[in-house]
């Protein structure tokens, strides 16, 4: 039996240098370079409707708005790509290694994805303290969950389902659940 070697601990400063030299997407939790899957074509759809929903109203907010390729830094050892995440913060306009104050973070759930971003990554995101929502859409099923931040400490849930309207309250915008699944072929994989 051959051992596979046990990814390293690096610092953040060595992750930002070395990650962009990379041929693959490699998030960093804890310290530990993560390499990223790819997504469903049914993801992928399901990010570009969500986007192409929000971009306009996003802009006349002046907030900035961007897909997978986009760094979330949680803390000093947690880097994170969110399917799609907002910012209306002046201090991430001019970012040009990771968003560090978003208001909106959205990520696409699939089976292999799934559990990790409403545990692990839904404690990470939550401790951000501009994070006013956390929207996970489900790429199998016409189903989504908002956590949002209310005014003590405390973080409400809510869920959509076929027929009903999304209230973003962090973008000020309402949108049919049916525009994220505009065209999406919509299939129960057991991957």
């Amino acid at each position: 039996m051959v051992a596979t070697p046990q990814p390293q601990p690096i610092s953040a400063a060595q992750y930002l240098v070395w990650e962009p030299q990379q041929e693959l997407r490699h998030e960093l939790a804890g310290g530990i370079p993560i390499a990223m899957t790819g997504g469903s074509l049914a993801h992928n759809d399901i990010a570009i409707n969500l986007l192409s929903a929000l971009r306009p109203h996003t802009r006349s907010q002046n907030c900035r708005i961007n897909l997978a390729d986009a760094k979330v830094a949680i803390n000093d050892t947690t880097y994170r790509y969110p399917d799609l995440v907002v910012s209306c913060d002046d201090r991430d306009r001019s970012a040009t290694d990771a968003l560090r104050y978003p208001s909106l973070i959205v990520e696409v759930l699939s089976p292999g994805t799934a559990s990790r971003d409403r545990g692990e990554k839904l404690r990470e995101y939550r401790s951000l303290p501009s994070l006013q929502e956390y929207l996970l859409i489900d790429s199998q099923e016409i189903f989504v969950e908002i956590y949002r931040r209310s005014q003590s400490r405390f973080w409400l849930y809510e869920t959509y389902s076929q027929g009903e309207a999304i209230r973003l309250e962090s973008v000020g915008i309402e949108l049919a659940i049916e525009t994220l699944y505009e065209l999406v072929a919509i299939t129960r994989d057991t991957v």
